[in-house]
């Protein structure tokens, strides 16, 4: 347990604000008043256990000496002691009145949303890896297989979407029997049929076991943001999804981090599948930790997809039109820094490793301001800057490479929250799943045409960068969509953007029961 010790010497006044409840990141509450010491206990917060004391001593001259004590332990599991430091840095300053601190959510959160993210991390760390392995590596495989060139790799890569079909059917199953149990059968068969995927004999079957790993990937991160949205205070949820983004980056760094092995030898890189087995540990303690979700459990009515065609509409052509750029940019990134500009894979990594991990800082910051500001100005403002930079740096060699790559990792990171969150957000909980399974089809639809487009292009221009420019008018027709098109949904409880719920009572009650 956590332990803080503040003395402060001063007037009575000056000491004032330490013997009154606090209600910043955490909410007080008086439990013994001995005149000369107080106890307080935390009403709300993202605490297990909480205990503050404060004791008194009158000093000459009018002066007081005020010593607050302070032991907690975080609710948060696995990623607690991230935030042990911070914390301790808040408690040891007198209440803040009502604000949190920068770091924070924009909500205090309670023990069991503090909880429910932590495990989530956990999970999107899980499909972090699992969706980035068979990017960072395909070039690798390809060129073992003697299928060397972008057109091979782009229909593999394209080919391996049609997954999200087998995706669709678990996030629909996930409306019906509960997002927990589905969301661990997504973990669990991820990781075998990703490991599947270092016994491969050709590209084709490498592309088969990653396409059953990807559609378990798929069903598994579009779930996490379903909880997520269903579990967190609303001027929070977009605040979670970057948390949530920012621990899928850790486990797509954990898969960059290991691409080293691939220069061993020719068939180094399916040592990266082998160690999708290292997840199987974190979703048995996935399986002990997590809840299911509070508005799952409440009860809702089972609503038609019928009335809700113009917001499916939208989120779909959204999802197409920004995977038509970003899927060649990312997935065909590694093939480019290799072919055009001689990277080998340690260089690979250190560039991804260099110039994503900056993108944290916009993921947090577009979270946080998409919260407070409003979605669809931040979210624009990270489409255009992002695409924009992207485009330069696949155009530029040397240092301005790295440095445009920095730029629209940052700038394009605070996207991820601003539109991420508004797939859940749109859609009553009997169709959150399937609406958000469908909503992923045409982003994976957006992506294999992009794939194709940029591999087509590529070999008859000579380079991935025209085609990648061409591509860009996608996210151009987005941003002009999300501003013209969009609703804003920022500090809006979900109930009130699907009236359909909003007689259901958002509270934990005995779970249906679920399938044998």
């Amino acid at each position: 347990m956590a332990r803080v010790v503040t003395r402060v010497v001063g007037s009575p006044e000056e000491v004032a604000p330490w013997l009154v409840p606090r209600d910043d990141l955490v909410g007080e509450q008086v439990v013994d008043d001995e005149g000369a010491a107080i106890s307080f206990s935390a009403s709300h917060g993202p605490f297990r256990d909480y205990r503050r004391t404060t004791e008194v001593e009158h000093l000459a001259e009018g002066e007081v000496a005020l010593t607050s004590t302070t032991r907690f332990r975080l609710a948060i599991p696995y990623f607690g002691w991230l935030f042990v430091l911070p914390v301790r840095r808040v408690l040891a300053r007198p209440d803040r009145g009502h604000r949190q601190p920068w770091w924070a959510p924009p909500d205090r959160l309670d023990a069991r949303a503090a909880s429910v993210l932590g495990v989530l991390a956990l999970a999107s760390l899980v499909a972090g890896y699992l969706g980035t392995v068979l990017t960072q590596t395909i070039t690798f495989a390809a060129e073992e297989f003697g299928l060397d060139g972008a057109r091979p790799q782009g229909y593999t890569l394209a080919a391996v979407r049609v997954g999200v079909l087998v995706a669709i059917a678990l996030v629909t199953a996930a409306d019906r029997w509960g997002r927990r149990p589905v969301l661990l059968v997504c973990a669990l068969g991820g990781c075998l049929a990703a490991a599947a995927g270092a016994l491969a004999p050709s590209l084709a079957w490498l592309g088969a076991t990653q396409l059953v790993a990807r559609a378990f990937a798929t069903a598994l991160a579009v779930l996490i943001t379903i909880v997520a949205v269903e579990e967190m205070p609303r001027g929070s949820r977009a605040y979670a999804v970057s948390v949530l983004g920012m621990a899928g980056g850790l486990g797509a760094g954990a898969c960059v981090l290991a691409l080293p092995l691939a220069d061993l030898g020719r068939q180094g890189w399916r040592l990266l599948y082998l160690l999708a087995l290292a997840g199987l540990p974190l979703v048995r303690s996935l399986a002990r930790q997590l809840l299911e979700s509070r508005r799952f459990i409440a009860p809702h009515d089972l609503v038609a997809m019928a009335g809700h065609g113009r917001r499916l509409a939208l989120l779909a052509a959204s999802a197409f039109l920004l995977a038509l750029f970003t899927a060649p940019a990312s997935q065909l990134q590694n093939e480019f820094l290799r072919d055009e500009r001689s990277f080998s894979a340690s260089r690979i990594a250190l560039f991804t490793i260099a110039t994503v991990t900056p993108a944290g800082l916009g993921v947090v910051a577009g979270g946080r301001l998409a919260d407070v500001r409003g979605r669809r100005l931040v979210g624009a403002v990270g489409l255009a800057g992002g695409v924009g930079a992207s485009v330069a740096m696949f155009a530029s060699s040397g240092w301005t490479l790295w440095a445009w790559s920095v730029v629209g990792s940052v700038v394009g990171g605070a996207v991820l929250p601003a539109l991420g969150v508004y797939g859940p957000e749109l859609f009553p909980t009997s169709l959150r799943g399937r609406a958000n399974g469908v909503v992923s089809l045409l982003g994976v639809l957006g992506s294999a045409i992009g794939l194709v487009t940029a591999a087509a292009l590529s070999e008859r221009l000579g380079s991935l960068t025209p085609a990648l420019a061409v591509l860009a008018v996608g996210p151009a027709v987005l941003v002009v969509l999300v501003l013209v098109a969009y609703p804003e949904t920022a500090r809006r409880e979900l109930e009130e953007l699907n009236p359909e719920d909003r007689l259901a009572a958002v509270t934990a009650l005995p779970p249906r029961s679920t399938p044998p």
